[in-house]
């Protein structure tokens, strides 16, 4: 499937920052699976763009503008073709053995609830794959999809224990509930083409990939209870949300700032001939 998408998010401020510096991973890679076509950012402010490689690969920016600013726009463009492989990923960039995945962070810190669900979960399974399901399935039919009681900070343990959350929690739980088992698990942020669609989202999507012996790593979205397929545009992966957000920074001066992220994913009637 070829997709485009369109990505504006706009800061505005009842009184003008003095300077803005954020990190940008707003630029996916190509994979075996996942070619970018074409895929620009513009940033309202005449400020410059430094590309760089983070840690865990991502191709990331560093915007660093100065003011006075009242609004700061960022604007994402870009074509993507994208191949269905059943959710196993293929010829990404690895700079961290799988057992860096293991890893813990404050937002998917798993606690005696989260352990315990995954254990009863997978229950005798010894393959990780089938063990893997069984966690998207079950994770999918416990917690519930609600963007009103959560926020960007919430923890996979608080969100579990309302049994609700948007993608980030879910898919926080799901990495708590893998890491928990001993199977090492990342977070990934990018974009979804709906099929219902619903072209038009206030938000990029998450989800999990895990690592199976054999396979590599499995893209599972427990948000959706499925895993990924050539709908999914994948961007950048971290150890949890924060460390593969869209856009992270921060601003001196100024008060009063507001939000508006606007996206448009829509499919592409033209595909790439081989």
């Amino acid at each position: 499937m070829r997709i485009r998408v369109w990505h504006d998010t706009t800061y505005r401020y009842s009184w003008p920052v003095t300077g803005v510096i954020q990190t940008l991973r707003l630029t996916p890679r190509n994979t075996e699976s996942q070619y970018v076509m074409e895929w620009r950012i513009d940033v309202s402010a005449d400020c410059p763009l430094t590309a760089h490689v983070d840690a865990f690969g991502n191709i990331s920016h560093t915007l660093t503008a100065e003011g006075p600013l009242d609004q700061l726009t960022v604007h994402v463009e870009g074509e993507a073709e994208i191949e269905d492989t059943v959710g196993v990923v293929k010829g990404t960039v690895e700079p961290f053995p799988p057992s860096l995945f293991l890893r813990e962070t404050p937002l998917t810190q798993a606690n005696e609830h989260i352990r315990t669900f995954a254990r009863d979960t997978v229950g005798s399974a010894q393959d990780r794959l089938t063990m893997l399901h069984a966690l998207l399935d079950t994770l999918h039919e416990t917690v519930t999809y609600d963007g009103d009681p959560t926020h960007v900070h919430t923890t996979a343990a608080e969100a579990f224990a309302i049994r609700r959350g948007v993608c980030q929690d879910i898919s926080h739980i799901y990495i708590a509930c893998a890491r928990s088992i001993g199977i090492p698990a990342r977070y990934v942020s990018g974009y979804l083409y709906r099929a219902d669609g619903n072209n038009r989202q206030q938000a990029g999507h998450g989800w999990a990939e895990a690592f199976v012996d054999g396979l590599g790593w499995v893209a599972f979205d427990a948000a959706n209870g499925m895993c990924a397929t050539d709908a999914y545009l994948r961007v950048a992966v971290g150890l949890d949300y924060l460390s593969a957000a869209p856009i992270r920074g921060s601003r001196t001066g100024g008060e009063g700032e507001g939000l508006d992220v606007r996206i448009r994913i829509e499919q592409s009637g033209f595909q790439r001939q081989e």
